[in-house]
């Protein structure tokens, strides 16, 4: 997910950022005559180990995002074990999200011919929004998959969720002070402002949290489109600890609607997987439903786009208004997505449903591409014929054991991309990276147990509850 900065200082070009594939390598194809598809980060998740180890103080074990969210002593009142079915399939599917990130950063966005290449036409901005919808999840698991009550529980689980912002967030703006933009934008500001969203809505009860996630996807593009009409355009770089001091309003207001995953439309991946957490996971039907449902919603949003744009004129109105920046033409946006939002030159850019976009049917559809990949692997845990067993588990563990660690790979992958070692060709060098990532985690997992940085936020969460329960809390009070 790059976004370049272009020549700054013309205001024109300000409108949607050019994007730009990875750094020239040997071998590359020929560049196409327009400019460059957007290559995005996506962000990372987490979920426990194995064995997970009860803790006194507060939550226990990673399970989502980009950083450690995971099952642990519930907030309100106890809760049976989190089926080990339901781990790995949220696990494997936080791993496909991983490998679907790397593809984005590592490979060319477009063939010789100039056409989307397929990885990235099934990657791009729907691997990022798998990261968000578990995210949902993950929290959901560390809040003992039901509301949080008000109270003790409700101060926990609010420092929990804060101490695992402020963490995932140092993270990212250390990452950002020096990972190349042109390469990759780094979500890990972006995800740590999600937790913080999260504190709310988890005292929510489901149906309200739905409802705000309807409202959210319905109405936050449109007031997106207004509000950005009439403030500053976004850098179209990396946010970093410096940002703090010399430009935190424009770093708030980047992180939260301008940005390249601006929050407050993302707000509609991080209800629907405190939706989808809060149901009975460990069913195949539930599971079935997901597949269904969350693919119904995928192919419906690409349905109703066509029919906006095409026989409702759409397109028309589109190409009539430009891009109000000479340097994009309107097919780059329409072949290859944006860098998080539309142009504002015309209400009609919120018909598109192209990658990073952040229009209604753009939240759609990824939301449901999430929901039905989380659907599906969380079948094939389910799955009981021995010769098809014998196939799945070695496929699913690897995928399993990176989408424990997610937040330590991600990292990783983003300091690799952004250094001298990145010496690669493209293919070569994702191959690379994705079998080094998979031995890493499988060995470090069977060994250790805990990704590394994932011990790093699993500790800050503990310190906040202890911190928040004291002596008294810690014995019921």
């Amino acid at each position: 997910m790059t976004t370049t900065s272009r020549d700054s200082g013309a205001a024109a070009h300000d409108t949607v950022p050019i994007p730009r594939g990875p750094r020239p390598r040997a071998n590359a194809p020929a560049p196409r005559p327009t400019a460059v598809g957007p290559t995005r980060p996506v962000t990372t998740g987490n979920t426990p180990p194995p064995r997970p180890r009860p803790s006194a103080a507060g939550p226990a074990r990673p399970v989502a995002g980009p950083t450690a969210d995971g099952p642990t002593r519930p907030v309100a009142t106890g809760t049976p074990p989190v089926p080990r079915a339901r781990l790995t399939g949220v696990d494997a599917t936080r791993g496909v999200a991983l490998l679907g990130m790397m593809a984005i950063h590592a490979l060319y966005p477009y063939d010789d011919a100039g056409r989307p290449t397929v990885m990235y036409s099934l990657a791009a901005g729907r691997a990022a929004a798998v990261f968000a919808v578990l995210a949902g999840v993950g929290i959901v698991f560390l809040t003992g998959r039901r509301r949080v009550l008000l109270g003790l529980p409700g101060r926990r689980t609010a420092a929990v969720l804060a101490a695992r912002a402020a963490v995932i967030g140092g993270i990212g703006l250390v990452l950002g002070g020096f990972a190349d933009s042109d390469i990759a934008m780094v979500i890990l500001p972006y995800y740590a402002v999600l937790f913080l969203i999260a504190v709310p809505l988890v005292l929510l009860p489901t149906a309200a949290v739905a409802a705000v996630g309807t409202a959210v996807v319905a109405g936050m593009p449109f007031v997106s489109h207004v509000v950005r009409a009439r403030i500053p355009l976004p850098s179209g770089l990396n946010h970093s600890f410096a940002d703090l001091f010399t430009d935190p309003v424009g770093m708030v207001r980047e992180l939260l609607l301008t940005g390249e995953f601006p929050v407050l439309p993302w707000t509609t991946y991080l209800c629907a997987g405190i939706v989808v957490g809060r149901l009975r996971l460990h069913s195949s039907r539930t599971a079935a439903a997901l597949l269904v449902s969350g693919a119904t919603t995928a192919v419906a949003a690409v349905g109703l786009s066509a029919w906006l744009l095409g026989p409702m004129g759409g397109l028309a109105h589109i190409q009539a208004a430009g891009t109000g920046d000479a340097d994009i033409p309107v097919t780059e946006i329409l072949t290859f997505g944006a860098d998080g939002t539309t142009p504002t030159t015309t209400m009609w850019w919120l018909a598109l449903q192209a990658p990073h976009t952040g229009t209604p049917l753009d939240l759609l559809h990824t939301t449901g591409t999430a929901v039905a990949l989380l659907g599906a692997l969380l079948l094939l845990g389910h799955v009981t014929v021995p010769g098809l067993r014998r196939v799945i588990d070695p496929v699913l563990a690897p995928l399993a054991a990176a989408g424990s660690m997610t937040l330590t790979l991600y990292t990783a992958h983003i300091v690799f991309m952004s250094s001298p070692l990145d010496d690669f060709d493209a293919v070569p060098g994702y191959v690379l990276q994705v079998v080094t990532a998979l031995l890493f985690a499988v060995v470090w997992r069977r060994l250790v147990g805990r990704g590394p940085l994932e011990t790093l936020v699993t500790r800050a969460a503990h310190g906040a509850a202890a911190a928040v329960e004291g002596p008294s809390g810690r014995h019921g009070a």
